[in-house]
């Protein structure tokens, strides 16, 4: 899916058109990292989407745009994610004929997403199943800030230089994790809440837990955590949205031929 109907210019007006799906990043959690062009499309949307955790009341994405909404139909969608990957596709599939619909109605959909539409996003699904009912030039990407760059925009650390290599990875496989730390300079990893413990004894074993950063509820407000030092530190229940920047070292150009 290649998007060319975006031509963008500081200061040029951008809308959200009819009959058109945006699927929008709204960065971790604080409405002054929306990008321009998100705030635009959110503000122009005739419909906005936004997700809801099971069992909860709350949409923090939709708190995050909130400056941003007047006159649009908001609807909050309950995403419980399945390890039963036909259920799964189920979910996923009933509301893109459900998006697909308004869209065909000459409405501008917007589904709104943590971060990035593209990083471990809800979105993704959505957009998968929505190829088979749209046509292509009807759907968008609006990125967003990842949580793994404002965190690490708190340290002042770059994430690479030179010849790094940097691996975004989930947590929750730690075989998977220890393996990763053989193979780059700077290790990101999304889900760390859960299996904190386990983490910071891994990298306690690889003499490198000074070296690990904490973000936690990053720009959330009295839920953020922020963490440079992990040495003496009692792990605490943590906000979901928890991720870990390792740096195991550097590459300079000799030494990478």
């Amino acid at each position: 899916m290649i998007d060319q109907n975006h031509k963008c210019l500081l200061g040029c007006s951008i809308k959200a058109q009819p009959g058109h799906f945006y699927a929008v990043g709204v960065g971790p959690g604080c409405a002054d990292l929306l990008t321009l062009r998100a705030a635009a499309i959110i503000s122009s949307a005739d419909q906005v989407i936004s997700p809801q955790a099971k069992g909860s009341a709350r949409s923090l994405a939709l708190e995050v745009v909130q400056p941003f909404l007047d006159q649009q139909e908001v609807v909050c969608v309950n995403y419980p994610m399945s390890r039963n990957n036909k259920v799964t596709q189920q979910r996923w599939q009933k509301l893109a004929e459900t998006v697909s619909e308004n869209c065909r109605r000459q409405r501008s959909v917007v589904q709104l997403t943590l971060g990035d539409p593209l990083i471990f996003a809800t979105s993704s699904y959505l957009l998968a199943e929505l190829t088979a009912y749209m046509p292509e030039g009807n759907i968008h990407i609006v990125p967003g800030v990842s949580a793994f760059q404002a965190g690490a925009s708190r340290f002042g650390e770059p994430l690479t230089l030179q010849e790094d290599r940097m691996t975004l990875m989930s947590a929750t496989d730690l075989s998977a994790v220890a393996g990763a730390l053989e193979h780059c300079e700077t290790l990101i990893l999304y889900k760390a809440g859960a299996v904190i413990n386990e983490l910071i004894k891994l990298l306690r074993q690889r003499n490198i837990l000074s070296h690990a950063r904490l973000i936690s509820g990053v720009d959330q407000r009295d839920d953020e955590l922020i963490l440079d030092n992990l040495e003496d530190w009692q792990p605490v229940a943590l906000n979901y949205m928890t991720t870990m920047i390792i740096h195991t070292g550097r590459r300079v150009w000799n030494e990478a031929k």
